[in-house]
């Protein structure tokens, strides 16, 4: 079997960040003896690297060392895998009882990323949603849930920031009637999506404090309005807070 990597670009970007992982900071000419690559090579690379913020060079000694970049990446990846082992039995336990599919997004930016999901086994519509799949933080319960739980600012920048449209005749597009909107989903402890992000589908859901103390996860149950009536969401409610409830006692 050939153990090369296919792209040899991508083999050299990492060598040299190992090296310098491995090495306070080095010099051009260091990094080239320790990589046998020509100073032209590991110059083009270097300048990648500081592009995309991974190396930067010091202007005292006008050698190149790490970013704390990679850091932020590997604690993403640990809090992920950590929220997923955590969070999934009651993941599943909210669908077994719920019968409805249910997911686990987290916030990134203005928008909200499907990081695991349970399918109902019982329901013959499957949501088009998947993991890895994105949705808006304004016109989704998942989204609304975490913004009831942002300060006033930083509500106001996600607002701003984001590229707000009538996705459907029920989307929130004005400010003061979304900041009502939230005003409710705090007095009763879950947002919901009235078919604001798509036609034919209702979602109520509930924000997750993470590890660092803010909320940037939630949790939803998303059904067919067919089967999400006024009474049935007043049922889906109290699994969904019960579920919240049971998650940050171990968080």
């Amino acid at each position: 079997m050939d153990r090369r990597n296919p792209i040899q670009v991508a083999d050299r970007l990492f060598q040299v960040m190992e090296l310098l992982a491995s090495n306070r900071r080095m010099g051009l000419t260091e990094i080239s003896i320790a990589l046998e690559l020509n100073k032209s090579t590991v110059h083009r690379i270097l300048n990648s690297l500081m592009y995309m913020g991974y190396v930067r060079q010091s202007e005292e000694y006008g050698k190149y060392e790490s970013t704390l970049k990679i850091v932020d990446i590997a604690d993403k990846i640990m809090r992920n895998r950590d929220i997923l082992s955590l969070v999934r039995p009651h993941l599943r336990a909210l669908m077994e009882v719920s019968k409805e599919t249910v997911h686990l997004v987290e916030r990134d930016g203005v928008e909200a990323v499907y990081i695991d999901k349970v399918e109902s086994y019982l329901n013959s519509i499957q949501m088009v949603s998947h993991i890895g799949s994105r949705t808006p933080l304004y016109c989704s319960a998942v989204g609304k849930a975490m913004a009831a739980d942002m300060s006033e600012a930083d509500r106001k920048e996600m607002w701003n920031s984001s590229h707000i449209i009538k996705k459907t005749p029920y989307t929130i597009t004005a400010y003061e009637e979304f900041e009502k909107n939230l005003e409710e989903i705090r007095t009763r402890g879950y947002a919901l999506d009235n078919e604001e992000n798509e036609m034919g589908v209702r979602c109520i859901a509930v924000s997750l404090k993470g590890y660092l103390g803010g909320y940037e996860y939630a949790l939803s149950i998303s059904a067919p309005v067919n089967r999400m009536d006024n009474k049935r969401i007043k049922e889906l409610s109290e699994y969904v807070l019960k579920t919240k409830e049971d998650i940050m006692a171990k968080l």
